[in-house]
């Protein structure tokens, strides 16, 4: 009697064993995923990169309190103090950086549209510089730029893909911390002088 056989599908190679475990969607990845369907169409992303070269590094705030030391010479101190308040929010985000180490998005899903100086996410460094100098200028030219300045900034980081929510609303709240401070110090200078 000959021997029934049946044909079956080849096996599937296994898998190369990775160092690292595929990375769980968390809700946060989603919402990451979800804003850069909306909003990454290219004048969107344009401005969001261009805007990411201005707070670099907090450059353009820098730059800024500059241009007001400059300009505005009756506070020419009170600009230089708000500018180096900028510098100090910015150095605070870079030091909890290095202690969180949280890493950046890397969802596959998740386009990372600009380049940035270091692999770390939390808090952004881009909303913690950009919410200090809307408080701190906003507080010398007597105009409400934190609405203004801020939001964008935000979701500019979670358009280029390099940045969760909860790094962006952190770096606003540090920037703001630390905003807070300066302005405290200034009027206590104020005061005494």
């Amino acid at each position: 009697m000959a021997e029934l056989t049946t044909a079956t599908a080849p096996e599937e190679p296994a898998a190369a064993p990775t160092d690292e475990a595929p990375a769980a969607v968390t809700p946060e990845t989603v919402a990451l995923r979800k804003v850069q369907g909306v909003l990454a169409k290219p004048a969107v992303v344009k401005t969001a990169q261009a805007m990411s070269l201005f707070g670099e590094h907090a450059g353009g705030w820098l730059a800024i309190g500059a241009v007001g030391a400059l300009v505005d010479r009756k506070r020419r101190g009170e600009w230089l103090t708000a500018a180096a308040g900028v510098a100090a929010a910015h150095a605070a985000s870079i030091a909890v950086k290095r202690v969180v180490r949280r890493r950046r998005p890397a969802d596959p899903e998740v386009q990372v549209l600009v380049g940035t100086p270091s692999k770390l996410s939390f808090p952004s460094s881009h909303a913690t510089s950009t919410t200090a100098a809307a408080v701190l200028y906003g507080g010398l030219t007597g105009k409400k730029l934190t609405p203004v300045l801020v939001p964008p900034m935000m979701v500019s980081r979670l358009v280029l893909g390099v940045h969760y929510p909860s790094d962006v609303v952190a770096g606003s709240a540090l920037g703001g911390a630390v905003a807070w401070g300066v302005r405290r110090f200034m009027r206590r200078r104020r005061n005494r002088g």
